[in-house]
């Protein structure tokens, strides 16, 4: 579900549900000045007229502007909290104040990279409501970009997954985790081939690789895995260049500021 925004200030999805017009600072008024987003109807009275409550919603949408780092929900995204629609404003510390004391910490991690890093917000995480209430969600996200291309925002979906997460819910979200993970890992190993083969930078290979998938109609994550595989069809680097890259790979260490070189962890991470 990625999303651009046009240079008049709207935004359409590429794929999926219309977002509402934007205003031209990333806002999303409806014409009463209501939230414009939306993911089902849950949160309306009911079909009957009796005013009886509808059952709390299992998907809501949201938005997440990074320059003014502004929240907006959906009906649905209010109600799962515990709040009539628009009955407070949406912001980070909110957002804290509910998660689960458990997941507290790995979601500020997760919104701080987002906003950091410009990618998308995702996560798996337990909140709880006003009820006290406890909800485990998955936050499904793509990027916002404007005219031009650059990330602005985030913007998906929160999806209850139920009081319980059943064995088949677990099951398909590890299943399809690490294959978000293959893909991302496959575009960003092609954005390191263009920016040795062109000697250019991170955001000059993304535009390469998001131009000619433009340019031919194919996704980018293909794109990407089809010019890693097509690699061995290159000529072999010449043995000069080898011995070259060896001599780096081995006097790596002695160009590493001295704040950073504590002993990797059993995981590979520093």
């Amino acid at each position: 579900m990625a999303v651009a925004m046009t240079p008049g200030g709207d935004h359409t999805a590429i794929s999926g549900d219309q977002c509402a017009p934007s205003s031209a600072d990333g806002s999303a008024p409806s014409s009463d000045g209501s939230s414009a987003l939306s993911a089902d109807g849950s949160g309306a009275p009911s079909a009957d007229g009796s005013g009886a409550r509808a059952p709390l919603p299992t998907a809501g949408r949201f938005r997440f502007w990074f320059g003014s780092q502004r929240w907006e929900w959906s009906p649905e995204v209010f109600r799962m909290h515990g709040y009539p629609p628009d009955a407070v404003q949406p912001t980070t510390a909110l957002l804290l104040a509910h998660k689960h004391p458990d997941d507290r910490d790995h979601v500020a991690e997760a919104i701080t990279r987002s906003a950091t890093d410009a990618v998308p917000f995702s996560s798996r995480h337990r909140f709880i409501d006003t009820a006290g209430r406890v909800h485990t969600v998955m936050v499904v996200a793509d990027l916002v970009t404007d005219s031009d291309g650059r990330a602005v925002g985030t913007e998906g979906f929160y999806i209850d997954l139920g009081p319980l997460v059943t064995d088949t819910a677990r099951e398909m979200f590890d299943t399809r985790l690490p294959e978000i993970i293959r893909t991302r890992a496959e575009i960003e190993q092609a954005k390191g081939v263009l920016m040795t083969m062109y000697r250019i930078g991170a955001d000059q290979a993304f535009e390469v690789l998001r131009w000619r998938s433009q340019e031919t109609n194919v996704k980018l994550q293909p794109l990407a895995a089809r010019l890693l595989g097509d690699l061995l069809e290159l000529p072999h680097v010449p043995p000069e260049v080898i011995t070259a890259f060896d001599h780096l790979l081995l006097t790596a260490h002695l160009r590493v500021p001295c704040d950073a070189t504590e002993p990797a962890a059993a995981d590979g991470e520093n």
